[in-house]
């Protein structure tokens, strides 16, 4: 491996180490072969955020260009031509060991774009087609480099996982995300819930929700869980070596939602994490798991 590939995927997986502690936590349970192919996807996933959320100096027009300047440059490194870029090297030297639909990367680059356009989503499903770029390819994404005895069998729950923890970070991150102008939570399931943006806006600035805001919140995290009911068939369809990896992401994140409920889903109080010593000890036990035992559903069992 050459020196400009190395150091991109040094790169890479210096920015997973720095801003995905849950996930680069559980990938150092991979393979050490695999490793450096997950950090790469992180990589991607995470400067592309970046251009978007951390250049908010910026006007949105020239973030824009920003994105599809480095998109362009993605573009043109798949079609053999030598890109100058401290990690898309990895990227795309990832995507041709695994022979990664290219489609999947153009579809999270596509919803990247949305965030600096879009504030809100009308519905659920509105929020899913977003969603499905930003979330559900990354499972697709993965799935090649984690490997499965029945690849076709572990897709949808892949795409079913990438959907749980984005709603999971969406439900944790409501105050961060308000900060920026933006609402995950559909404008539909506010109006359920007797709930406005600026009922929102008052609960960042008290620190703490409403008893409306808690009920809503409480129903984004039943929804959360059945993404996490339908994931979880696809954990025993892994490669034996990848199966404690993603278990110990699909515990954390699903911790992330037990903490939010321990809170009475209160995501204003504070932020909900999982603390150290109990990602550590869910790390130890998926080790410890028997191949092709099933993961345990977060929270109470979803009907």
């Amino acid at each position: 491996m050459d020196l400009d590939l190395t150091a991109a995927y040094d790169r890479c997986r210096e920015l997973h180490r720095r801003h995905g502690r849950t996930y680069y936590l559980a990938t150092r349970l991979l393979p050490a072969w695999k490793r450096r192919h997950v950090h790469a996807l992180y990589g991607f996933t995470r400067y592309a955020d970046e251009i978007v959320d951390r250049t908010e100096a910026l006007p949105p027009a020239a973030r824009a260009a920003r994105l599809d300047d480095w998109g362009g440059r993605f573009v043109a490194g798949l079609h053999g031509e030598r890109v100058d870029d401290p990690l898309l090297p990895a990227v795309l030297h990832t995507i041709a060991v695994f022979d990664l639909d290219r489609e999947d990367f153009a579809a999270f680059l596509k919803s990247m774009a949305m965030d600096l356009t879009v504030a809100s989503y009308r519905s659920y499903g509105h929020l899913l087609d977003y969603m499905e770029g930003s979330a559900a390819v990354i499972g697709t994404m993965m799935l090649p480099i984690l490997g499965s005895s029945d690849l076709a069998a572990a897709r949808e729950p892949a795409r079913q996982l990438g959907f749980a923890f984005q709603l999971t970070n969406f439900i944790r991150d409501v105050a961060e995300d308000l900060d920026r102008g933006r609402t995950y939570l559909p404008d539909e399931d506010l109006a359920a819930f007797g709930v406005t943006r600026d009922d929102l806006a008052g609960c960042r600035a008290a620190g703490r929700a409403t008893e409306p805001v808690r009920e809503l919140i409480r129903y984004e995290v039943t929804r959360a869980r059945a993404h996490y009911a339908a994931a979880a068939p696809g954990v025993v369809l892994l490669d034996p070596a990848s199966q404690s990896c993603i278990r110990t992401a699909y515990a954390l994140y699903g911790g992330i939602l037990d903490v939010v409920a321990a809170q009475d889903y209160d995501v204003f109080a504070r932020r909900a994490t999982v603390p150290q010593r109990r990602r550590i000890a869910v790390a130890g036990r998926a080790l410890l798991t028997p191949t092709g035992t099933p993961v345990t559903v977060p929270g109470p069992t979803v009907r």
